[in-house]
């Protein structure tokens, strides 16, 4: 079995037989990261958006870096369990004419439109998600529903006897 068959697939970019002795941990690989992949964005725009997503015992906090980006070009949406995050970057190319009208000779910086989207293990109440940009960095905070929420509860051992 060669390494790249623990890849999910679609970083290989092509189906992988997962029916052999692994089949199962095959599919639970490629659900896994179907988050990862598919809501990144188009792999021909060449633009990716980067993102963290971090938890604490009352909340799940979802940075991602979005330099250059104005916020009303930035739509966060949530639908049930699911949370997306959407927007577009200008390209800079657009700007013509007038005085400073500019002639491109390179061009390094990415625009495009992005999309990316998670699932997480709950419903998602909106009227609770709070979002903000700083630094061009968005941060979106959900708040865990009460049932998410779990505590430490030490059990009773007893005795066999």
């Amino acid at each position: 079995m060669a390494n790249s068959d623990w890849l999910p697939t679609a970083w290989l970019g092509k189906k992988v037989d997962a029916d052999g002795p692994f089949g199962a941990l095959r599919k639970q690989i490629d659900t896994l990261m179907d988050d990862f992949d598919t809501g990144i964005g188009s792999k021909t725009d060449g633009f990716y958006v980067r993102s963290n997503l971090s938890e604490t015992d009352k909340e799940i906090c979802i940075t991602a870096e979005l330099p250059g980006i104005e916020m009303k070009d930035i739509d966060v949406e949530i639908t049930g369990n699911r949370i997306s995050i959407k927007g577009e970057k200008k390209s800079e190319n657009e700007e013509k004419g007038g005085d400073e009208g500019r002639e491109f000779h390179r061009i390094e910086r990415r625009s495009g439109s992005f999309h990316r989207s998670m699932t997480l293990p709950f419903d998602i109440d909106p009227d609770k998600v709070q979002a903000s940009v700083k630094a061009g960095v968005l941060a979106v905070t959900i708040p865990k529903p009460p049932e998410a929420v779990t505590k430490a509860k030490k059990v009773e051992i007893k005795s066999g006897d």
